[in-house]
């Protein structure tokens, strides 16, 4: 595995609607299972990819609020949608339409987690990228990692409570193409 720092290229790349990206992780976000469409996509080879920590993936334009949701949302046994960008291995970048849900054993632990992408409509791209800028730039005033993701935090909740939606009835206003 590459251990150089991928530099987004601005290409995009996209899959069909009937495609589904699927991978699983363990409980600290390592990628025990990666599908073709996966592979592909990320253009990472299957042992690239296992056992590495799925934001392996992560884009430096995906603010760090969005993560800081998902996992504690996560963390609540709860499951979670989100828009996502992410960067393939070759500097391409890919958005999805993600659902992220915890997988339990019999006895009801956690032991790790499930996560579907779909090919998002391109409207609630636009309208995901342009919320995620908000984001970006209250994260990027602060030099600490803790403080810019409390700052995207911060200003994620003032724009729900501005639009009066909690973060489900947002994700579900974009799918739908409302972006109020």
């Amino acid at each position: 595995m590459k251990t150089t720092r991928v530099r987004p290229t601005g290409r995009e790349r996209t899959f069909s609607d009937g495609e589904l990206i699927v991978t699983k992780t363990d409980t600290r976000g390592s990628i025990t299972y990666a599908n073709d469409v996966f592979l592909r996509i990320s253009a990472l080879d299957e042992d690239d990819a296992l056992g590495q920590p799925h934001n392996l993936i992560r884009h430096p334009d995906m603010p760090r609020a969005v993560f800081k949701l998902l996992w504690d949302t996560l963390k609540e046994k709860r499951e979670i949608f989100a828009y996502v960008v992410n960067l393939a291995a070759d500097g391409a970048h890919y958005w999805v339409f993600a659902h992220v849900t915890p997988s339990f054993d019999a006895a009801g632990r956690v032991v790790g987690y499930h996560s579907n992408r779909r090919v998002p409509s391109r409207e609630a791209v636009a309208a995901a990228d342009d919320l995620y800028r908000v984001l970006r730039a209250a994260e990027g005033r602060h030099d600490r990692a803790p403080d810019a993701v409390a700052a995207g935090h911060a200003t994620l909740q003032r724009i729900l409570a501005e639009r009066d939606r909690t973060y489900d009835e947002l994700v579900w206003d974009l799918s739908a193409g409302a972006t109020r």
